[in-house]
C-alpha cells in the first residue's frame, strides 16, 4: 500500500504546460478572450445594479441606508470585475505574443 501513488486533488486533470506537451496557443488566446468578455459583462451588470440601488435609495427614504450599502457593494464588485477584465486583456496579449513567437520558430 505504501507503493501506491496517492492523489490529493479532487480532479486529476493534468495541465499541458505542466506535462511539457505542446500548448495550443490559439486555444489559450480564445480562453483569455472569453474570460475578458465575462469580466466586462460582470462589470456592466454590477454597475447597472449599483445605479439601480442608488435610484431605490432616493425613492425609498426609510430604507435608504440599506440601499446605499448595496450600492457600495455593487460598485466594488464592478471595479473588481473591471480589474479582472483588464488582467485577462493582458493575459490575452501575452498569449498572442507567445503564439506569434511559436509560429516564427515553426517556419524554416
Amino acid at each position: 500500500m505504501a507503493e501506491e501513488k496517492q492523489h490529493h486533488r479532487l480532479f486529476h486533470h493534468k495541465n499541458k504546460e505542466e506535462e511539457g506537451g505542446p500548448v495550443d496557443h490559439k486555444k489559450k488566446v480564445k480562453h483569455h478572450s472569453h474570460l475578458q468578455k465575462i469580466g466586462e459583462l460582470g462589470a456592466v451588470a454590477a454597475g447597472a445594479y449599483a445605479l439601480h440601488e442608488k435610484h431605490k435609495a432616493k425613492k425609498d427614504p426609510e430604507n435608504a441606508h440599506k440601499h446605499k450599502i448595496k450600492q457600495e457593494i455593487a460598485a466594488v464588485a464592478a471595479v473588481g470585475a473591471g480589474g479582472f477584465a483588464f488582467h485577462e486583456h493582458h493575459q490575452k496579449k501575452e498569449a498572442k505574443k507567445e503564439k506569434k513567437a511559436a509560429e516564427k520558430g515553426r517556419h524554416h
